[in-house]
């Protein structure tokens, strides 16, 4: 948990009263998470996380947004797929991005066209729904279908903090090794779509991707999986068709 880490004190949490920010304060100090207080601080933080996700989900619905989480390891792919996603889709989308530091990403998308707005961290690995509330006040909501948030690269603490979207894609990269999904089965269980990336490097690595799918559904059953390569259009445009089917099964 990010007791462990020390992200989870950010400025989004300017809400709490000043007692529960000493309480804080003492267990980023000396974390121990059998300790009762240490978990019920946590307790404390995830569900006013929870309470602002859900206001940030009304926003959405008000809006008629389909609000995407998009999840991964640093480096898996996550902007390039949103700059092919850009050229190719037939909805309007924002993008909300995650970085401890730099505004690149979102140079990379406005680039390209895209509505977008960066949230630096600092020191937090990962976005709360407090910041994407904040980020939301930039975004211009009467011009977009779909709202991306762009976590921060990470695949442990942004599977525990809901940001109110209504879906999960956690995108896993060749590159990386044939542990992931094994290793960090919290995330990937939180996944309504698993993109497997780079899928044009396979031959370069010894990655048996089929087992890995095998592993993928043993975690969840129901998950849907893709394969995506940037230099292969139609996997690109399999995505987008998986995302406007998801956004016409919302009415």
């Amino acid at each position: 948990m990010c007791a462990d880490c020390g992200c989870s004190i950010t400025d989004s949490h300017e809400h709490h009263h000043h007692h529960d920010d000493e309480r804080l304060e003492n267990v980023h100090s000396n974390p121990q998470l059998n300790d009762k207080k240490t978990v019920d601080v946590i307790k404390k933080i995830l569900d006013k996380n929870d309470h602002e996700a859900s206001h940030n989900r009304e926003h959405f619905n008000k809006h008629n947004i389909m609000a995407i989480n998009l999840m991964s390891s640093p480096g898996a792919g996550k902007t390039t797929l949103l700059e092919n996603l850009a050229s190719i889709a037939d909805f309007k989308f924002a993008v909300i991005e995650g970085d401890l530091e730099t505004s690149k990403d979102a140079q990379r998308l406005e680039e390209k066209g895209i509505q977008a707005y960066q949230i630096q961290t600092g020191s937090a690995c990962h976005l709360d729904a407090f910041m994407v509330h904040k980020a939301l006040h930039h975004i211009d909501m009467d011009k977009i279908d779909v709202c991306f948030v762009e976590n921060v690269g990470n695949l442990v603490c942004p599977a525990s903090y809901d940001v109110g979207t209504h879906l999960n894609i956690v995108l896993v990269s060749i590159p990386e090794g044939e542990d992931k999904i094994a290793k960090y089965p919290v995330m990937f269980r939180q996944a309504d779509l698993i993109l497997f990336t780079k899928t044009d490097l396979l031959p370069y690595f010894n990655y048996d991707i089929e087992t890995e799918k095998q592993i993928a559904r043993k975690i969840k059953p129901n998950v849907d999986i893709l394969e995506v390569n940037i230099n292969d259009i139609e996997s690109i445009q399999k995505v987008a068709s998986w995302i406007k089917f998801k956004q016409q099964m919302r009415g």
